[in-house]
């Protein structure tokens, strides 16, 4: 495990063309076109724009996204945040103003059990009216 204390900084004006793989957190102010890979977080500025997937723990949009997004933890969207694709996450947080055109899936605190238990009670309560 590398240190996760250090920032990747791709910078406005930047554009990076290819896959990206850390163990550390990054910003995104430029403009990314592949996959980025981290168990870090990522925080996406205003003028920052990730075409392809990303796949980690926890973002952060104030820019834009178009691909596949797989996060184990918490996608979080500010009020210029522009999303669009397919999304997997465990928590979502959305700020009114922001765009979220995906299909999206959430992982985590679903227990399969107790919705099937639920599905078996409505079931038997629709019978029995």
């Amino acid at each position: 495990m590398g240190n996760t204390n250090q920032q990747n900084m791709i910078s406005q004006g930047t554009k990076i063309v290819g896959n990206i793989s850390s163990n550390s957190d990054f910003r995104v102010e430029g403009n990314i076109e592949g996959e980025l890979k981290t168990s870090g977080k990522v925080v996406v500025g205003k003028s920052g724009i990730i075409n392809g997937s990303l796949i980690g723990e926890n973002a952060d949009f104030e820019g834009s996204f178009s691909g596949k997004l797989k996060l184990g933890g918490m996608l979080t969207l500010r009020s210029s945040a522009y999303i669009e694709g397919e999304v997997e996450i465990s928590k979502l947080s959305v700020e009114p103003g922001a765009t979220f055109n995906a299909t999206c899936s959430m992982k985590g605190g679903v227990k399969e059990l107790k919705n099937s238990e639920e599905k078996d009670t409505l079931e038997k309560k629709e019978k029995s009216a």
